[in-house]
């Protein structure tokens, strides 16, 4: 046993794809490991990456292949001899198997007497399976581009290849890949290190090496080292004991984690002035266009300074030159979001409705002038169909807001920061002393942005963002641009994911089918389509956002998909009894109910209109029949409640009476009117008490 290192050096790689990749790498590794009977089970395995390499390190694989023998079975007999001279099938078959007729054996099977061979198949050498089999998986790699970098040659890869170790213990394996052949040299920090060798004289050196080449080359390790920095620097720059924090930024961490390999961090200062702007506008800047992390002091206001992630060290006077540099960078940068900001408001929100008539939403959906019209009509049939529902909302305002909500689209401010539209029209449109809750809802307009994200803070944002998702994913619906497969161009699925926490979030009472024909009106094929849509992201809400198992997500969605809180109410209930072995005997149960039902129909038998006393003969139909008429009252009140728990409680009480009916009562009968009698009686128990979940769909261990 030895252990084995791979690494491929590439030029660098773009920072949102080497996660991926890293994991994709080790499974690959490992996959060949296994498959090729060199891997023992349980063995450790370790992956590693930089903007510069990826690499994975495998604990105590076999240098060897271990033998096979295989049973090779040949013609019967019968066939083989001939008063007792071996035939030319026999002949042949031993010329198959490499061996003298004389060495074949006999076999018994199921058909009766065989000739068979036992053929030992010699196990190849580790590095030289490793060598043929890698390259193929090297080339398999998913990345979102491609590139090709030699001259008529046929590989492609992310970047260009500039290196490859792989060892097995202190021997290296000669893959090839990109025009480089593996060997045991690797190379450290491209600045800090320089072109300088790094020659590794087993796997286990790997990370230590590469920390004396200044590359920190364990993604975790690094990610640690920037956040420990952060804490280092910031602490140590509060000078005036404001209590200075970094603002938390879990994505941009995660970017600078791959974006270096050596992190050290400063801070820098920028002009108490610039505070003056919208802290939105600031964070942005620092962020989105330069990856520093804001400063905020002890009661969480932005702190005229930033922190800045290097992949470099440098003495004092190294340091104070990249800070000039980076808060020179950084004022350019503020100077152009405040005059921006200025001049943008000499031309008041109002002003700029008729600007979006030159701005086009979709070539045949038209311009933003004419989408804005129409989620300005949505959101009055919306608001129309929930009045009287016990759920506030400003309606003057909500148009108000329907009708502004695209213009800052004509700003300067957002057409050099994108990411800050809606956020932008809300600022201008509170400095434009538009009423609050219009302002509100302009700000929170495109959220969520994804299931982490918070939804609209009031109830006109939460109206205005389902009305703009819904007219966007009507309009796309109606062209015939439905997502399919992995492409969704128009973000659609993203759009109906917010629509669904909005509702399930919120107090807003609307039905996925009541929004799909408020968007669409009275084509009932194409609101059908939407509905199925938005059922199958209400299911991945259920799944990824709320955390239900899938049986449960159907059992829940087969009784009703259009109501999303009700929804995650029904699928909370049915987790918290699932466990219980009554509930999970009685859902077993009704799935045997729901199978007889089944093939009944497939039969052609049909169940009687309703249950007749008088033909329940059997004691335990008749207990199961009295059971489930009082239980069904009382399901029903607690449905009628939304108490889903302490119906399903009720529910479980049935078992007794459902395992004795199992038990004693024969469905299928012979006589037609016992037999249709009992299949309405399934019916009816079926139908009482399948309300709240399809408890067929639920998976039962064994």
């Amino acid at each position: 046993m030895a252990d084995f290192l791979f690494e491929i050096g590439l030029e660098e790689v773009p920072a949102r794809m080497i996660a991926g990749a890293q994991a994709e790498l080790e499974q690959r590794v490992v996959k060949i490991l296994e498959r090729e009977r060199l891997m023992r089970s349980g063995a450790g395995t370790k992956s590693f990456a930089t903007p510069r390499r990826l690499a994975v390190w495998v604990e105590g694989v076999a240098e060897q292949q271990e033998d096979v023998a295989e049973e090779l079975v040949g013609p019967s007999v019968k066939v083989a001899y001939k008063d007792g001279v071996a035939t030319p099938a026999a002949v042949a078959f031993a010329k198959k198997a490499g061996v003298d007729v004389d060495a074949l054996k006999t076999i018994t099977n199921a058909k009766g007497e065989y000739l068979a061979a036992t053929l030992v198949k010699a196990g190849r050498g580790a590095a030289e399976v490793i060598a043929a089999e890698m390259p193929k998986e090297l080339a398999g790699i998913y990345w979102a581009k491609n590139m090709y970098w030699r001259t008529g040659r046929p590989e492609r890869f992310v970047r260009p290849v500039r290196w490859m170790v792989a060892m097995l213990g202190e021997k290296t394996v000669p893959v090839e890949f990109g025009g480089y052949v593996a060997g045991s040299v690797t190379y450290g920090h491209r600045v800090l290190f320089g072109e300088r060798e790094i020659a590794l004289k087993a796997p286990g050196e790997y990370e230590d090496a590469l920390l004396g080449g200044f590359v920190v080359a364990d993604v975790e390790a690094r990610r640690q080292r920037i956040r420990k920095a952060l804490d280092k620097v910031t602490r140590a720059g509060d000078r005036e004991g404001s209590g200075l924090r970094w603002r938390e930024d879990h994505e941009l961490v995660d970017k600078l984690t791959q974006l270096t390999e050596w992190p050290s961090v400063l801070m820098g200062g920028f002009e108490k002035e610039y505070l003056a702007l919208p802290e939105e506008v600031l964070v942005t800047v620092m962020r989105d266009h330069q990856n520093y992390f804001a400063v905020e002091d002890r009661d969480g206001k932005l702190a005229p300074h930033f922190l800045a992630v290097l992949n470099t060290e440098a003495d004092e006077a190294g340091v104070a030159v990249i800070r000039h540099g980076n808060e020179r960078v950084l004022r350019a940068r503020f100077n152009d979001a405040r005059f921006f900001w200025e001049f943008d408001q000499r031309v008041p929100l109002v002003e700029r409705v008729k600007l979006l008539e030159n701005v086009t939403f979709q070539k045949d959906l038209g311009s933003y002038a004419v989408k804005s019209e129409r989620v300005r009509e949505l959101c009055r049939r919306l608001s129309d169909r929930i009045e009287g529902r016990g759920f506030a909302v400003d309606f003057n305002a909500l148009l108000e807001a329907a009708s502004l909500a695209k213009t800052d689209l004509t700003t300067e401010l957002v057409k050099e920061f994108t990411e800050l539209q809606g956020e932008v029209g809300g600022l201008y449109a509170r400095a434009q002393g538009i009423s609050p809750a219009a302002c509100d809802a302009i700000y929170d307009q495109y959220r969520p942005l994804s299931m982490e994200d918070r939804i609209p803070r009031t109830a006109e944002g939460q109206l205005l963002a389902i009305a703009d998702k819904a007219d966007t994913i009507a309009g796309m619906f109606g062209l015939g641009l439905e997502p399919t497969g992995s492409k969704d161009p128009f973000a659609l699925r993203r759009a109906a994911n917010g629509i669904v926490k909005i509702l399930g979030e919120s107090s807003v009472e609307l039905g996925l089918g009541e929004i799909s024909r408020a968007a669409v009106g009275e084509n009932e094929e194409l609101v059908r389509k939407i509905e199925v849509f938005f059922a199958e992201r209400l299911e991945f809400y259920l799944r990824e956002a709320k955390g239900q198992a899938y049986d449960v997500v159907k059992s829940v969605l087969v009784v009703g998909a259009d109501n999303v809180r009700d929804a995650v109410a029904r699928a909370e209930a049915v987790t918290a009894v699932r466990g219980s072995e009554d509930f999970a005997a009685v859902s077993s149960a009704f799935k045997r109910m729901k199978n007889i039902l089944t093939q009944a129909r497939e039969k052609g038998i049909a169940a009687a209109g309703g249950v007749d006393a008088s033909l329940l003969t059997e004691p335990a139909e008749k207990a199961l029949a009295e059971k489930s008429a009082e239980l069904a009252a009382k399901v029903k009140a607690l449905r009628a409640e939304k108490s889903y728990k302490a119906a399903l409680e009720e529910i479980a009480t049935l078992r007794p009476q459902v395992d004795a009916f199992f038990e004693a009562v024969m469905v299928m009968a012979p006589d037609e009117a016992v037999r249709a009698n009992r299949l309405a009686l399934l019916e009816k128990v079926l139908g009482d008490f399948s309300g709240i979940a399809d408890f067929s769909e639920i998976v039962i261990a064994g």
